[in-house]
């Protein structure tokens, strides 16, 4: 499982640790997994399989610390994993787990049903994501401008409005309103949209534009005035200020499951505000689009993703075009069963590869 825009790891790195140290260190942190609590030497030397005393894990835990894996929480507590510990944990000590077949019933079961627009399959699958992970899950639909079109038409509305119905090879279906003169004709709507059509199937909106351009300086478009004025409109509805990337968020209040302390509040407020924000969030799942495989941040080290206390895990999908378009994933505290989400969010960023394809 790919994870290679993990920020550098600290020293020392897995394998300048000792295996007693790796062991103690590992059973701390899928104890903070399991609990989010500090973890103590009493407590570690009554796990099965360590054969230490708790004098001699509170040596190994305080070499810990000294390295700026573990922290005490406050004075004479057990440690938890730094943000430092459980990146170093995730690169070089995870072991990761496989989907039972209940849970790709339920992945596949979500996206399966026959007549879904994307933008229907995608909000199944960051809402499946979120159920199966208890983390908010989030996905980033593709722009328009990069997908592949089947469809697209002039509806009259009022006088002086018309609709553009746009649908592309993978399924989406956008609406936009534009302006056109009053009294335009039925029948110069049905010429604009053939002509579009004949153009703009199978080739994105920018591709279509070169094209429509060619055909306009070599006057190969024997278009009227009225017809090349809607054409115009209805490509610059989809111009350089459209809405771009979409971002789906789904089951935002299980985070609220894992507050424990006014902390948790004032991390999961500076979350929601990204979120609601989204600018960041599309930046950040943007970025996801130039790796391949699961990526993994965790919490306030790297530039786009500044809140303490979370992780997320995300993974890009690709067209049939084998052509990265969007990303998918969940975001959730520090303290994910990442052996578990991870197989779950790389299933189903692939799983939409298919629907794509």
């Amino acid at each position: 499982m790919a994870a290679e825009r993990l920020p550098p790891v600290p020293k020392p790195v897995v394998t300048e640790l000792n295996e007693r140290s790796r062991e103690v260190f590992r059973l701390i942190v899928d104890a903070y997994v399991e609990t989010g609590e500090p973890v103590g030497s009493r407590t570690l030397s009554r796990r099965g399989g360590l054969d230490l005393s708790p004098a001699t894990i509170r040596n190994v835990m305080a070499d810990l610390e000294d390295s700026g894996l573990l922290f005490a929480p406050h004075t004479s507590a057990g440690r938890l994993p730094t943000e430092a510990g459980l990146r170093l944990f995730v690169n070089g000590l995870l072991e990761l787990g496989g989907l039972s077949e209940e849970e790709r019933r339920s992945i596949d079961g979500r996206l399966a049903a026959a007549g879904k627009s994307l933008p229907q399959a995608l909000e199944e699958a960051t809402a499946a994501l979120s159920g199966l992970s208890r983390c908010a899950g989030l996905v980033v639909a593709p722009k328009t401008e990069r997908r592949a079109l089947k469809h697209i038409e002039f509806v009259p509305l009022s006088p002086g409005r018309a609709l553009v119905v746009m649908v592309t090879e993978d399924g989406l279906v956008e609406n936009r309103l534009i302006e056109v003169p009053v009294g335009t004709p039925p029948a110069t709507m049905v010429q604009a949209s053939n002509y579009l059509s004949s153009r703009l199937i199978g080739h994105t909106i920018d591709e279509a534009k070169v094209m429509i351009a060619a055909d306009a300086e070599s006057s190969r478009a024997q278009l009227d005035e009225l017809t090349r004025r809607l054409v115009e409109a209805g490509l610059a509805s989809w111009g350089g200020g459209g809405e771009g990337s979409a971002l789906i968020v789904r089951g935002q209040a299980k985070l609220l499951d894992d507050v424990t302390a006014l902390a948790d509040l004032e991390r999961l407020r500076a979350l929601f505000d990204m979120l609601e924000t989204k600018e960041a969030m599309l930046r950040l799942l943007d970025a996801t689009r130039e790796g391949a495989g699961v990526q993994i941040f965790i919490g306030s080290d790297n530039p786009l993703f500044g809140v303490a206390g979370c992780s997320m895990i995300v993974a890009p999908y690709a067209n049939s075009r084998e052509q990265v378009v969007g990303a998918i994933g969940v975001i959730g505290p520090t303290r994910l069963n990442y052996a578990r989400i991870i197989p779950l969010v790389d299933y189903t960023a692939k799983v939409i590869g298919k629907l794509l394809g």
